[in-house]
């Protein structure tokens, strides 16, 4: 076997970093566009719906969008290692970097940003002297702000530890918190609606982060010199698409359970005689439409991902509409963080 020049070593290094600079502003264009949701999306959904925007509407929703993503990323990561373990013939390469370390940076900052909420009566602070730390912890919502905001930071230490698995506990804590938070004690039926939302944003978690860790791993997996060759180009195809099947069973059972958990709340939300009306008519209805359609369009994403899978037994088949999926599944994370901040619709 030859070995490649000098010349043509260096043209392969330069199209790797340019491959490497475009991925990156394409990255970037994505987060943008999802800032753009829970920003700009509170006063889209509350056009000529005759209600009131609470006080930093946006900048509420932009940061549980990011808590949102913070918490999908290590539960993707610690799901999808699981996965890749069960699959036979793995490749022995290391693992993609982790992205856990940055993703409870994220939720650390952002936890503190919403606790600062809180702690000024969910107004915008403008100085130091506005907030009532102390407060925080005398009052139910601001002891689940502080809870969060220790999660997360047990989570960045976890993940610089030795048993990065350990992250699962302060996770959990998150989504517990966020449960709670979203269902006030003064609600009618406050422990079925934290228990709704507990098991869907579980499920969603491992689910929209398992998928981009998945295909993380599959790309380090193609270029791994000691795999079996396998039908496709690449020689992961084999333990990949065992891969890749793994998940998508997986993800049924998660997809199922994501859609009967939130049709149910919704239901809890909106009685079943003024849903149709309240789905076009309220700020809530709205996005939570939008939302049911990028489901749906992740469904058929997910769908179609998996014929090509099955038809050519290769992963690289199955790619594009698998990345796909996952940008869906980052509008979804947006709209989920825009549903947060708009009012609640009234039950008639």
């Amino acid at each position: 076997m030859t070995r490649p020049t000098a010349a043509e070593a260096a043209d392969a290094s330069g199209a790797e970093r340019r491959q490497a600079t475009r991925r990156a502003v394409a990255v970037l264009g994505l987060v943008a566009v999802a800032a753009l949701i829970p920003l700009l999306g509170p006063s889209a959904a509350l056009t000529d719906t005759g209600e009131a925007a609470a006080p930093a509407t946006g900048g509420i929703a932009l940061l549980r969008t990011v808590l949102f993503a913070a918490l999908c990323v290590p539960a993707g990561e610690l799901f999808a290692a699981r996965l890749a373990r069960r699959v036979p013939g793995a490749p022995r390469v290391e693992a993609p970097r982790s992205w856990a370390v940055y993703a409870a940076a994220a939720g650390f900052v952002v936890a503190l940003g919403l606790a600062s909420l809180v702690a000024t009566g969910n107004l915008l602070p403008r100085r130091l002297s506005d907030m009532d730390v102390g407060g925080l912890y005398q009052t139910r919502d601001g002891r689940l702000a502080l809870l969060e905001v220790n999660a997360f930071a047990v989570a960045w230490l976890c993940a610089r530890s030795r048993r990065p698995a350990a992250q699962v506990w302060p996770l959990a804590a998150v989504v517990l918190a966020e449960a709670l938070r979203a269902h006030p004690a003064t609600e009618h039926g406050t422990p079925v609606g934290s228990a709704l939302t507990l098991v869907h944003m579980t499920c969603a978690a491992l689910w929209a982060g398992g998928l981009l860790h998945v295909l993380r791993l599959l790309g380090g997996w193609r270029a791994a010199p000691d795999v079996a060759k396998g039908p496709g180009a690449d020689g992961s195809s084999p333990a990949g698409a065992a891969l890749l099947g793994l998940y998508a069973r997986v993800a049924a059972v998660l997809f199922a359970a994501i859609t009967a958990t939130g049709v149910w709340s919704a239901l809890r939300r909106m009685p079943p005689g003024t849903i149709v009306d309240q789905l076009t008519s309220t700020a809530y209805g709205r996005a939570l439409l939008a939302k049911v359609l990028l489901v749906a369009a992740v469904a058929v994403l997910a769908l179609w991902a998996r014929l090509r899978l099955r038809r050519a037994g290769d992963p690289v088949a199955a790619r594009s509409p698998a990345r796909a999926e996952v940008v869906a599944l980052g509008m979804v994370v947006a709209v989920s963080g825009l549903l947060t901040a708009l009012p609640l619709p009234i039950r008639w």
